[in-house]
Parts: structure tokens; sequence; C-alpha cells
């Protein structure tokens, strides 16, 4: 049994690797949130009470040992995000000490943190790769600014530790069946049309994202966890990245979203506008990964789930 310990256990992306987790023996989990009941009801709601799960409140982490330890903790709902202020850094600093204090008695273990594309900046017209630069205006920081450096700064903290073993996973759009409804992301809008047979109302920019399956996601969990020895940070990515427009097309055609174009609609950036969100940083293909799932697949296997969920 390899012991993982997931904080954060109630966030969209720690959903989906809990029930990838749990279709697999060959793990026991260790789940930490700070309402430990939502995490039960989510267990008991997916059938996903039978293995080797522990349900627990922060306070009890030292009390286990893990050969992993994966950090799921933040804010990634805009609409939260953009009122968070300056608690997102102080939130992302506290959990990540903690972990790196545990680190410090166990430096066996493996932590495996979920960073952000965000690192990269805010200027986001083209892909981002390996040769990007991240700019700041040093004397105009602003409250856009607050998650990206909290990132950036956990980012660096982890490789200037290089004796322990620690992978920083820069996500850049993620959509799974597990999705709170109630958050204002562009998949959440779009199936919230689909469910309620309303009109999805866009703006007439043809902005790009990459959503990465979740079976995919846990293959690179997994290539994370084979490899020993390691510091290092990988951007994460799809098989292929999607055009909005193009999206809308297909999104029409196999769910019957009705969509409509008006330049004057306000949208919520909370970390900045990004037209262009994905990375050609394929740097973690040197421990194995290879998405097999596009973004219009995953997507469309998600909707679907949704749909039946």
């Amino acid at each position: 049994m390899i012991k993982i310990a997931i904080l954060g256990a109630t966030s969209h992306i720690a959903k989906g690797l809990i029930f990838s987790f749990l279709n697999n023996t060959n793990y026991s989990l260790y789940l930490f949130a700070r309402d430990t009941s939502s995490v039960n009801f989510f267990l008991e709601s997916n059938s996903l009470i039978s293995g080797e799960i522990e349900v627990l409140i922060f306070d009890r982490f030292f009390d286990h040992h893990y050969d992993v330890i994966i950090n799921c903790i933040g804010i990634a709902d805009p609409g939260k995000l953009k009122d968070s202020g300056s608690s997102i850094i102080f939130v992302t600093e506290t959990f990540d000490n903690m972990i790196l204090d545990y680190l410090k008695e166990r430096k066996e273990a493996l932590y495996i943190n979920f960073s952000s594309g965000a690192v990269y900046g805010t200027a986001f017209n083209k892909p981002v790769d390996y040769s990007s630069l991240s700019g700041i205006h040093v004397n105009e920081i602003t409250e856009k600014d607050y998650y990206r450096l909290a990132k950036l700064y956990s980012e660096a903290k982890h490789r200037s530790l290089k004796e322990f073993n620690i992978i920083d996973l820069r996500v850049f759009s993620y959509f799974s069946r597990y999705i709170d409804l109630n958050t204002k992301f562009l998949m959440t809008d779009i199936v919230n049309a689909i469910i309620n047979d309303d009109i999805f109302v866009t703006t007439d920019e043809n902005i790009v994202r990459d959503y990465v399956h979740l079976d995919d996601l846990f293959g690179l969990i997994n290539c994370c966890i084979t490899k020993k020895n390691i510091n290092d940070v990988f951007d994460v990515y799809s098989r292929e990245p999607i055009e909005k427009f193009e999206l809308l097309k297909v999104l029409n055609k196999e769910f019957g979203l009705k969509f409509i174009i008006e330049n004057s609609i306000s949208l919520v950036n909370a970390t900045g506008s990004k037209s262009v969100y994905f990375s050609e940083n394929k740097h973690a293909s040197i421990i194995g990964y290879e998405p097999f799932y596009s973004s219009v697949d995953t997507i469309l296997f998600e909707i679907e789930k949704v749909l039946n969920y």
C-alpha cells in the first residue's frame, strides 16, 4: 500500500484524484479538510466508502506517516479569488510550510503541490513554453497579482530545498464531473446553460484553453510517484488545446448548446485576462507523461458525466 495524504480534499481536483486512487487497490488515503463532513458526503454519495480511507482534520496531519503528500489547497473559483485579497498568500504559505515541516522529519516522502499556469504572468497572448519569462510591475502590485505571486513564491521555495522530493504541477485549465456548478468558470457557465436550456452569452474574443482529462492528470501523478529523488516543476497539458468558438460549435452539435456573442458583457478576471492560456512546455515528458485525451475529448466526456451525475 502506498500511503497518500491529500490536503484540501473538498477541492475540485482533489475529488477527481480521490475517485482515481480509490479505483486502484494499491493506495490508502488520508483525506484532510476543514469540513470533514463534506468529504464524507462526497465519498458516500459517490459510493467511495470502501477501501483504505481516513478522513481527518488538519490538526491530525502529523499523526501519520505518508509516502506521498498532495497539496490541493487553494482558491480556484474566480469569484471567490477576486474577494480573497491577501488571504490567498497567507493560506498558501501556512499549509505549504506545514508540509515542509513534515518533510524535515521524513525526507523520503514525495510532496506534490498543485501550482498554476498563472505563475507565468498576466500577458497570455500566445502559448507559454520553457523559455517564457514572468514579469511584474514591482511598484504597482495589485490584487490580481496576489494569487500568482503566492504560487511563484512556493515554487521558488521548493526549488531551493533540493534535498527534498518536491514536484510542482502547474495546472492551466481543468474540468470534470466533480466541478461545483455554482462557481464562475467558462465551463460552468456553459454546462449550466445546457442543463437549464438557456442561451450562453459570450464575448467575441476567441480564447484558447487546455483542459486536462482526469485520467491523464492521474497518470501524471503516477509518473511523479514512480520517479525517485526528484525536485522539479512541470506544466500540465492535454493532447491538444481548444479554441472557444470551435468548442461552442461542437457543444451545439453534441448537446444542443445555444449561444450568442455580445461585446458588452463583463467577465470576472481575478488573476488577469488570459486569451491564450496553455503551455507548450513538455518538460513532463521526461518522467513519462504522455496525455491521451485532447481538451475537446475531455469536455465531451465529462459533460456527459455531469448530465448523468
